[in-house]
């Protein structure tokens, strides 16, 4: 009669042992995408810097701004 507790316990922890390994690959997975993210985002922040000085170099050309 003992061992039906203990069997009933092992079954519960292997259950819960399953679900924190899908729960730490989903965590895992979700890391992977924020740092594409962060990159990409990265990426683009430098193309519109780079944008806006050649923005900037021609108004100033056109006299559209003044020099700094």
């Amino acid at each position: 009669m003992v061992d039906v507790p203990d069997k009933l316990v092992l079954q519960f922890l292997r259950r819960l042992d399953e679900k924190v390994d899908r729960i730490m690959d989903d965590t895992q997975d979700l890391k992977h995408r924020m740092t594409a993210i962060e990159i990409q985002i990265a990426g683009q922040s430098a193309r519109m810097d780079r944008i806006e000085l050649r923005l900037d170099r021609i108004e100033r050309r056109l006299e559209l701004a003044p020099a700094p």
